[in-house]
């Protein structure tokens, strides 16, 4: 057994855990509470496998960008503690809506995640269910300004540069390796954007700030971007596109995998 997971490795040839660094997925998963309503969503698939591959049962799995709740259902089917985060707070009541905590806590504040007052609920949360840290957090931003999700000022969608994004994202980063448990591991799940006719690597540079705040990069997943609700049913005019100007498709996206040191 792992010291960050349940897995018996006496059965290692049938566990269901994707090991190789690319994940070619056809679909998102539908099953359950997952209905990917929510435009920013990501498919579910990538925080079950996070989540068996780096945490134990009744660990407390965080979120900062709640947003429709993919990584909180994982959370609850998977028997670990939750507590996420959104700036809107819509968003919030709906997750909590559906979460049926059983044997585990699930707690979900409405809040701005660059805050540390907002991480201050997130402490208080801990200490009231006994527990010190979290032993892994799941990061899925807003792809900068991409798609504007609100008109909160601080919503990183709403950021007025490049830098501003990354400062934000920055902050958000360090409040939560702060409450993170030592030698366990944080998740960032994010893409690259084009804009002015330029590719802008969004995904390193956010894998950079990471960097700089001290977390250890342990894997650099690519996964495809099967089913992307912006291409669907569209694939000859993005190909028309693309062979007009000078620019690839966006196919791919990534999950940069982290330890705290």
């Amino acid at each position: 057994m792992g010291k960050f997971n349940d897995l018996d490795l006496n059965r290692w040839k049938e566990l269901e855990i994707w090991t190789d660094s690319l994940w070619i997925i056809s679909g998102r998963d539908k099953t359950g509470k997952h209905n990917g309503f929510y435009h920013g969503n990501f498919i579910p698939q990538i925080p079950h496998q996070l989540i068996l591959r780096y945490s134990k049962k009744n660990d407390v799995v965080f979120d900062p960008f709640l947003g429709s709740g993919t990584t909180a259902y994982e959370a609850e089917v998977l028997n670990r503690n939750f507590i996420g985060i959104d700036i809107q707070k819509k968003l919030v009541d709906y997750v909590k809506k559906n979460i049926e905590p059983k044997n585990n806590f699930s707690n979900l504040v409405a809040g701005d995640s660059t805050k540390i007052e907002t991480f201050d609920k997130v402490k208080e949360t801990l200490k009231n269910n006994k527990k010190k840290n979290i032993q892994l957090a799941i990061l899925h931003p807003p792809y900068a300004d991409i798609i504007k999700f609100s008109d909160f000022k601080n919503d990183l969608s709403n950021a007025d540069s490049l830098k501003d994004f990354l400062d934000k994202f920055s902050n958000v980063l360090k409040n939560t390796i702060e409450i993170l448990e030592n030698s366990r591991y944080l998740a960032i799940v994010i893409g690259d954007v084009y804009k002015a006719g330029k590719w802008i690597p969004l995904g390193f540079y956010c894998m950079n700030e990471a960097q700089k705040l001290g977390l250890t990069l342990k894997s650099i997943i690519v996964k495809n971007m099967a089913g992307n609700r912006a291409k669907q049913n569209k694939e000859g005019i993005w190909r028309y596109r693309a062979l007009s100007s000078d620019y690839y498709i966006f196919k791919h996206e990534y999950i940069f995998l982290f330890k705290k040191n």
